[in-house]
């Protein structure tokens, strides 16, 4: 039996609490590495495609400002899967694609060059002029690489509102697309009172903003004689009355002067035609 001195004893005690405590600290640097889980990977950068809407084929032509117009008699007619215009200009294309009435800046050639304009949507999808709208806007920034700022004033004009007794307007029959402004009458078919305001607007010389409310497309005939018409005295317009009161009474809407917002847009940048 061996007999240990006290001072073997004493770092034998030493060496023990030592090593304990050099075990402990690994032990206590090991176990919460040791409970937590791995760090996952970081997920894969997810990208959103971005779906333009555009025509399945759309086609832009020139056309001769000079040549002599064909009146084909056909027009437009909504819902349809096929947006085709002849001889328009630029300008006439961003208000029909922007649904505003005032278009100004951008080079001499956009208020002289004319155009004939045929495009078919995906598929078979039949689409309202407004759900047309945005393809339009993605044909005339991809072809012309159009660029556009929005203005907003506030200035005096008129709100077209439902009249006592309510509107008498005709629903559309399905005819095309087109208007007839003759002598003392004024005849759009299958339009929607929002466009058809800015056809009152160009009578009035004023902008006109739609407060009816009214959805949906209707065929509008209204007689009257604008005030400042050279026609104002002819004598088939002799009984017709101004437009204020035809508005009331043929269509059972009022015009009531306020002051109205109204939007424009200024060409900031347009280069000719691109390839079709």
């Amino acid at each position: 039996m061996t007999t240990c001195t006290p001072q073997q004893r004493a770092f034998r005690r030493f060496s023990f609490a030592t090593a304990f405590a050099a075990l402990l600290t690994i032990a206590i640097a090991i176990i919460p590495a040791a409970c937590q889980t791995a760090p996952k990977p970081a997920p894969a950068a997810q990208t959103t495609s971005i779906h333009k809407q555009a025509f399945q084929v759309a086609s832009i032509r020139p056309l001769d400002p000079h040549a002599p117009r064909e009146n084909s008699g056909q027009g437009m007619s909504f819902p349809s899967n096929r947006f085709t215009l002849q001889r328009i200009g630029l300008k006439g294309l961003i208000q029909l694609a922007y649904g505003v009435g005032k278009i100004s800046g951008g080079p001499a050639w956009v208020d002289s060059q004319i155009y004939s304009v045929n495009a078919k949507v995906e598929g078979d999808a039949l689409l309202t002029q407004k759900q047309m709208q945005p393809l339009l806007q993605n044909l005339l920034e991809e072809r012309f690489h159009l660029k556009l700022h929005r203005v907003q004033n506030i200035v005096p004009g008129y709100a077209l509102v439902v009249a006592q007794g309510g509107p008498k307007l005709q629903p559309a029959k399905g005819g095309p697309f087109f208007g007839l402004n003759s002598l003392c009458e004024l005849k759009y078919q299958n339009d929607s009172v929002e466009n058809f305001v800015n056809v009152i607007g160009s009578s009035l010389k004023a902008p006109v903003v739609d407060k009816t409310g009214l959805e949906g497309t209707y065929d509008f005939d209204l007689k009257f004689v604008p005030e400042d018409s050279p026609y104002s005295n002819d004598p088939s317009c002799s009984n017709v009355p101004d437009l204020f009161i035809a508005v009331q009474k043929q269509l059972g809407l009022k015009l009531v002067a306020q002051k109205v917002p109204v939007d424009s847009f200024v060409i900031d940048h347009v280069e000719p035609l691109s390839e079709n």
